[in-house]
């Protein structure tokens, strides 16, 4: 048995997270409840943090808040010292909601529309990735009408995917993100921004992959990237003061994921651009990463409880839990794994085999297939670990369901940060089909 964090098995023999035993906060709450570790995502935090500021390097880490965005995360963000990645005009709202320093925050996404890239100037963000020619166009319009200047980073496709211990070399990236680095739509970008006085060109951003276990795509990356601003750099007198490689940096979701400690990926990433800065004798930019599964992944923990059990004879025996697709979309998705525990007795001997299945009206709602569990009855809490990252941030309403609260646990102490859903909640932006309505 694996746990994450702070998690334990206490005196009482239940799940314990963060000081808190997660019977009573059953009991406290009810279920389905996200429970996050925050002394795990201080740790994991720290973890990056710390590694650049012992090698002595200029950086960012920006917390990828599409993994998990809520005031009290970004309070927190804010508290570690981190920078904050939105990638929507919801996620800036929130940030701007939490009053998180807006020279902090960097603005992604691929389509960004008018009202989002005026709400970042209104207030006013420190960097803005810009991801395409009509986003680059728009923007020197609006900096044009309000006599702004604004900092941006140009993101590209360095041809390089890396996945889990895979990864990809292409000559031309098939995305729908970025400039494409060889086809020359990068470097016409790059010239288009130099050339106006309302950018003030920061310098580049890729990113790679997600659940990445090595560390070879951020190293090729880093080259293709490089050889090309040596280019660059020639032609144009330009070099970088910042060079983004994104995020991406996997995490333990079963026995067999085996990713690398925050420490490791920070390391090989900046001896990689050291080396080859300073082979072409050029000066060493600032880093800036963007971890968001990593930080708040592991330290994740949804209880359910458990309700109808259906045994099919010599096929499999199903038990349902009180959540699913509704507050967990990712194995009905891309079939994600995840492993769970009996919370309220996690040392039962293992007797029998189950298959996971949600609540929600569609027969490819289930959690988890084939797991080893305790004799299991109605009204057992299943904890499913590592539900961190995209659990809330991709939960939904369907069949109407109520997305669960969500509740910090540190020392000992629990705080509702997010409330949960009523059914009031549901219907409040809902109209009768014959009301008049006042636009």
């Amino acid at each position: 048995m694996y746990f994450h964090g702070t998690s334990k098995i206490n005196e009482n023999n239940h799940l314990e997270i963060g000081g808190v035993d997660t019977v009573e906060l059953v009991k406290k709450y009810g279920t389905p409840i996200y429970v996050y570790d925050v002394a795990l995502i201080r740790d994991r935090a720290r973890g990056f943090k710390q590694t650049f500021d012992k090698l002595g390097i200029k950086s960012q880490v920006a917390y990828a808040s599409k993994a998990f965005s809520s005031i009290a995360m970004l309070n927190l963000a804010q508290e570690e010292g981190l920078s904050l990645d939105v990638v929507s005009g919801g996620e800036l709202y929130t940030a701007i909601a939490a009053k998180f320093p807006a020279d902090r925050i960097h603005f992604h996404g691929n389509n960004k529309s008018k009202e989002e890239l005026e709400l970042a100037l209104d207030y006013n963000i420190g960097c803005i990735v810009v991801d395409n020619f009509y986003e680059l166009e728009l923007l020197e319009q609006l900096t044009l009408e309000r006599n702004t200047q604004i900092a941006i980073l140009l993101r590209v496709t360095p041809g390089i995917e890396a996945h889990t211990h895979d990864y990809i070399l292409t000559g031309q990236e098939d995305s729908k993100f970025g400039f494409d680095l060889q086809n020359g739509q990068a470097e016409e970008a790059l010239r288009k921004s130099l050339e106006s006085k309302h950018f003030k060109v920061l310098g580049l951003h890729c990113h790679i992959g997600s659940q990445i276990f090595e560390t070879t795509g951020f190293i090729l990356a880093a080259n293709k990237i490089i050889e090309k601003l040596v280019e660059w750099n020639e032609k144009y007198s330009y070099f970088p003061s910042v060079l983004n490689l994104g995020g991406g940096f996997g995490i333990r979701y079963t026995s067999e994921d085996a990713p690398l400690t925050p420490d490791n990926y920070v390391k090989e990433i900046i001896i990689e651009v050291q080396k080859q800065t300073n082979s072409h004798q050029l000066p060493m930019p600032e880093i800036w990463i963007e971890p968001g599964r990593s930080l708040v992944g592991e330290a994740g923990t949804t209880l359910y409880t458990v309700g109808s059990n259906k045994d099919v004879p010599n096929v499999r025996k199903y038990i349902a839990v009180d959540g699913g697709m509704s507050d967990n979309i990712r194995p009905a998705l891309y079939e994600a794994k995840y492993e769970a525990v009996l919370a309220n007795r996690p040392l039962a001997k293992v007797e029998e085999t189950y298959s996971i299945a949600g609540k929600c009206c569609e027969s490819g709602d289930m959690l988890i297939w084939d797991l080893p569990l305790p004799n299991t009855v109605c009204n057992d809490i299943l904890a499913v670990f590592c539900t961190g990252a995209y659990g809330y941030s991709m939960a939904n309403n369907y069949n109407r369901i109520p997305r669960p609260p969500v509740v910090f646990v540190e020392n000992g102490e629990d705080q509702l940060v997010v409330k949960r859903e009523t059914y009031e909640d549901i219907i409040k932006l809902d109209l009768p089909l014959h009301s008049k309505i006042n636009l």
